[in-house]
């Protein structure tokens, strides 16, 4: 592990959270948006037209971001119906959160490690408000358990299934030879967020 990032999972300044979560929004916001121009530009308009000054705290930035996430899901699924807007933002968030993971990853000088996963991953969740477990199976898989997500109770089921696909694609950019699929989210009634983690060819 390398000596930024075992700093980093131990301190992380309001600052570096608050920018974290800037750069999560700046990029996830924007591939919604881009969606949106193809599919219903008019709802696009009136939704920036509306968009709220964003917050100064952490807090409230993450506020700030859930809602204007969640009205740009709302006017996909609109557009779309909920299982064609699902399936497009899915497939637009995976290469956002790939990205999102690539660029941590050279930042922090993450490693080829399970650990060295486990702590980036600990280190960016925490900018969002979300604390994880991580299980380490016989099997060789691992699995993710949310059990408190600032995010969760902000987001409709059809944003957090959508903007999921960002968290899975970060842990493909951290490391690409791990994969993640939620399996049970907060936001679908469940009582923690579960998630699983596969390593290529196992």
């Amino acid at each position: 592990m390398s000596l930024k990032l075992w700093l980093t999972s131990r301190w992380l300044s309001g600052n570096a959270r608050l920018s974290v979560l800037i750069d999560v929004e700046r990029q996830t916001i924007g591939a919604l948006d881009a969606l949106l121009e193809k599919c219903s530009p008019e709802a696009l308009s009136g939704l920036r037209r509306a968009q709220a000054v964003p917050g100064r705290t952490v807090g409230d930035r993450r506020a700030s971001m859930a809602a204007a996430q969640n009205g740009r899901v709302r006017a996909l699924v609109a557009a779309l119906g909920r299982k064609e807007a699902v399936r497009a933002g899915r497939e637009a968030l995976f290469p956002v959160g790939v990205e999102l993971g690539k660029e941590a990853r050279k930042r922090l000088g993450v490693g080829q490690s399970a650990g060295d996963l486990e702590t980036a991953a600990t280190a960016l969740y925490r900018a969002l408000g979300i604390d994880f477990k991580l299980e380490k199976r016989n099997d060789g898989t691992m699995i993710l358990r949310v059990q408190r997500c600032a995010l969760a109770g902000y987001y409709t089921d059809d944003a957090c299934e959508i903007l999921s696909a960002a968290d899975e694609g970060v842990v493909a950019g951290l490391n690409p030879k791990y994969s993640m699929r939620f399996e049970q989210r907060m936001t679908g009634g469940s009582v923690e967020c579960l998630a699983r983690i596969t390593e290529a060819g196992k």
